[in-house]
């Protein structure tokens, strides 16, 4: 009777065998509290317990309660809580988090836009602008693209005038997309004017490695080796331009291969 209330106690508060083969004998004996609530002292009475051993069964109860507690606190496995899935205090909502994916994916792709379709962009040598107006192509620049250099060369410093280079290549001044059209087709890209509309179509989608056009239904320009064509911002009276322009709403086309 003794021996065995000593057995049983030791079962209880250590959620172990401690019966030893026993243990079939009783098949109901609650296992060991792992949830890490405050565990209860098992107390027992009675002719012949040894209240020491009751006392070092209890201590080590607390002690493997403590370290469980300390386990889940550190993120470790330990026996399922309905709780765990429960969100945090002022945790974003699951809607919250997915416009927060929307809006910053919004702003990253417009980001890239900027920086893909922007003179910057332009990783290799670049074209200068002579003083006179006119462009020098890099050395390095595929022959083609020289070509599309020299024949805006010969327009860089014509004046402005609606409609121009539409009904004739040659004319005493150039819209955008005249001007456009007319550097292109000296160069063998093209075969008739364009609109600046009918850019939005031309070649490929997405920036070029040497010539990108932008272009909407109002206006359009293109960049060549790092340097902007375009009538718009002119400086000096060149279309020959090395600073940059806003992108915002205009189509990013190049021609393939380059």
């Amino acid at each position: 009777m003794n021996a065995r209330a000593l057995r049983v106690a030791a079962a209880l508060v250590l959620g172990t065998s401690a019966l030893g083969c026993g243990a079939a004998e009783n098949n109901d004996a609650p296992a060991g509290n792992l949830s890490g609530k405050a565990a209860e002292d098992v107390v027992l009475t009675g002719d012949g317990v040894d209240p020491a051993a009751v006392r070092r069964a209890n201590a080590e109860r607390r002690q493997t309660t403590a370290h469980v507690v300390e386990l889940r606190g550190a993120g470790q496995p330990t026996t399922p809580n309905d709780d765990d899935d429960a969100p945090s205090p002022g945790a974003p909502s699951d809607d919250e988090v997915r416009t927060e994916l929307r809006e910053g994916r919004a702003k990253l792709a417009r980001f890239k836009q900027l920086l893909g379709t922007s003179a910057y962009a332009v990783t290799g040598p670049r074209a200068k602008v002579l003083p006179n107006g006119t462009a020098v192509a890099p050395a390095t620049a595929p022959v083609v693209v020289k070509r599309v250099i020299q024949a805006g060369n010969a327009i860089a410093n014509s004046p402005y005038k609606w409609g121009g280079g539409h009904g004739a290549w040659r004319d005493d001044g150039y819209d955008c997309s005249g001007s456009v059209s007319f550097a292109l087709a000296g160069a063998g890209l093209l075969d008739a004017p364009r609109t600046s509309g009918g850019f939005m179509t031309y070649g490929a989608p997405g920036p070029g490695k040497w010539i990108t056009i932008h272009a909407d239904p109002g206006h359009m320009y293109m960049v060549v080796a790092g340097l902007r064509f375009d009538t718009s911002g002119a400086n000096g009276g060149t279309r020959w331009q090395a600073e940059p322009r806003g992108m915002t709403g205009l189509q990013i086309r190049h021609i393939p291969g380059l």
